[in-house]
């Protein structure tokens, strides 16, 4: 009853996941368009470079898809320990999604900062409100699950609509000093997607650090360690626990190796925890 129980859980966890990340590339491909189209009849450079950043969002989102999809398969004689090691995987091939965003946005805008063109048109700031609203919304809702399912690539696609954000905010004050300024200002719009490039680079280290350190097997925090260790001494023919050793394997499980000078089966020295 318990293991059902369990995999109901599970298997609830990954369609939230799912549903969660086809909302984003949903949500990103409509943004693609309105901010290209926008950007190009607008004349801003900020908002055409807000579009790609959303063309990143949704290789990610779709790369992160497909990893949710295989981190679900069950344990196999190659995998003893499942497939849960694609999800940190994503992360990190998310985080350095960003990173390529980051460095094609920096590089046009430096070729166009000393390039002149025309004012920004006035409604692109209009256009910027609307997608910052969505795209913070978004990313409210998509850390929330995340941390629901105690998912890390879950959590980094959230972070990708944040840097989304970021960049529009950062091309809604450069479009905002060109028209202040008027003519002569121009290049404030490519000034300000070069500075959302800093911001965009900040993420992508927030998503991959974490990210590495869960395939490198880094152990979880003191405490759950601590109450692992005192629910096994509880056990009437457990003597004492001298380690334990616990490592995440995907959203949903944890394998824990605990060494003990015990009176019971050696089978019973490793155990599975599944936690939410």
């Amino acid at each position: 009853m318990k293991t059902k129980k369990m995999e109901t859980i599970k298997r609830n966890s990954s369609s939230e996941a799912i549903r969660t990340t086809q909302l984003g590339i949903l949500i990103s491909i409509v943004l693609i368009f309105v901010k290209g189209i926008s950007g190009h009849l607008g004349h801003s450079y900020a908002l055409i470079a807000d579009a790609t950043e959303s063309g990143a969002d949704v290789l990610s989102s779709g790369l992160l898809w497909g990893a949710l999809k295989y981190a679900q398969r069950p344990a196999d004689k190659s995998h003893p320990y499942g497939h849960g090691k694609a999800e940190p995987v994503a992360s990190i091939l998310i985080g350095f999604f960003l990173l390529g965003a980051a460095a094609w946005i920096a590089y046009h805008a430096l070729c166009l900062i000393s390039t002149p063109h025309e004012l920004p048109k006035t409604y692109t700031l209009y256009i910027l409100l609307i997608v910052i609203a969505v795209k913070e919304s978004l990313f409210q809702y998509v850390r929330k699950i995340g941390k629901n399912i105690n998912s890390q690539a879950v959590i980094a696609d959230a972070y990708h609509h944040r840097s989304d954000a970021i960049t529009s905010i950062a091309a809604f004050i450069g479009i905002s000093i060109a028209l202040v300024w008027g003519k002569g200002h121009e290049n404030a719009d490519d000034w300000a997607a070069l500075f959302a490039c800093l911001f965009i680079i900040y993420n992508a280290y927030q998503i991959i650090r974490p990210a590495i350190e869960e395939i490198m097997d880094k152990a979880p925090t003191d405490e759950l360690i601590a109450a692992i260790s005192e629910i096994a001494a509880g056990h009437s023919k457990v003597l004492r626990v001298e380690k334990c050793h616990v490592r995440k394997m995907g959203w949903t499980t944890m394998w824990i190796c605990i060494s003990k000078w015990m009176a019971i089966p050696m089978y019973m020295l490793r155990m599975r925890l599944h936690i939410r």
